[in-house]
C-alpha cells in the first residue's frame, strides 16, 4: 500500500516486481506468498464482532487481489508469473496443485501463492512456511518494514536491539513477534532457515541475498 493507509500502490508493487525479476535473472527460483492486510485483516474483522472464520475468508480473498496485482506488475517487467490460489476460483487464477507449481518454477515462472492455506485460523506466516516446505525451498525470506528482528518495536522503542542471528527456540522463548508460533515451529521441524529483512527501498531482496544488506537469520543452533 506504499505510504497510503490502505489499498494497493502500484508504484510500490512495481518496485517489488523489478527486485524479484532481478533475482530470477540471476538464476533463482522464487515463489511468493502475499498477505491481504492492506485490504482486510481477518483478526481485525473478528475484533469488531465478525465471526472469525468469515473474517479470515475475507482476508484470504484480499490476498488474491494483491497476488493478481503483483502478477500484473511482474508480467509488465517481462517476468512470467502465475497465481495459484488455495481457494479454487478458475475464472481468476489457477488452483493450487503442488506438482503444477513445481512445473511453473522449472519453466522460469514466479509462482504466487494466494488465499493462505485455504483454511481460517491460519496466518499468512504459516501459509508461507507451509508452501516453502512443500516446494523444498532453500530458505524462507520474510519481507517487513524493518531490517530484521528486534527485541521490541524499533518504531516505538529506541532501546530495541536488532538480532543478527536467532534460533527457532529463542524466537519462541522470547516471544518475539516476527512470525506466529505455528510458523516458527513448522520451519524448525523442517529445518527451514528464515531471513527477515526490510523491503523498503529499491533492490532490498537482491542486496540481502548477496549479503550486502542487514537481516536476521533464524535457524537451528547448530546450523
Amino acid at each position: 500500500m506504499g505510504d497510503g493507509a490502505y489499498g494497493i500502490d502500484m508504484n510500490t508493487v512495481s518496485l517489488i516486481a523489478k527486485d524479484i525479476k532481478t533475482n530470477v535473472d540471476n538464476g533463482l527460483e522464487i515463489c511468493l506468498v502475499v498477505g491481504g492486510g492492506n485490504i482486510f485483516r481477518g483478526l481485525s474483522g473478528a475484533a469488531q464482532g465478525m465471526d472469525r472464520a468469515s473474517a479470515d475468508y475475507m482476508g484470504m480473498l484480499a490476498t488474491v487481489m494483491n497476488a493478481l496485482a503483483l502478477q500484473n506488475a511482474l508480467e509488465q517487467v517481462g517476468q512470467p508469473a502465475r497465481v495459484l490460489s488455495a481457494i479454487p476460483m478458475p475464472t481468476v487464477c489457477e488452483s493450487y496443485i503442488r506438482p503444477r507449481a513445481m512445473r511453473h518454477l522449472k519453466k522460469g515462472r514466479v509462482v504466487i501463492f494466494a488465499a493462505g492455506t485455504g483454511n481460517p485460523f491460519f496466518t499468512t506466516d504459516t501459509a508461507a512456511t507451509l508452501r516453502a516446505a512443500e516446494m523444498h525451498c532453500d530458505a524462507l525470506v520474510k519481507a517487513t518494514q524493518v531490517d530484521g528482528v528486534y527485541s521490541a518495536d524499533p518504531k516505538t522503542n529506541s532501546d530495541a536491539v536488532r538480532y543478527d542471528e536467532l534460533s527457532y527456540g529463542e524466537v519462541l522463548k522470547r516471544d518475539l513477534k516476527v512470525m506466529d508460533g505455528a510458523a516458527i515451529a513448522l520451519a524448525r521441524d523442517n529445518e527451514l532457515p528464515i531471513l527477515v529483512y526490510s523491503m523498503m527501498g529499491d533492490g532490498g531482496l537482491r542486496a540481502v541475498l548477496k549479503g550486502d544488506a542487514p537481516c536476521t537469520i533464524i535457524r537451528n543452533d547448530d546450523s
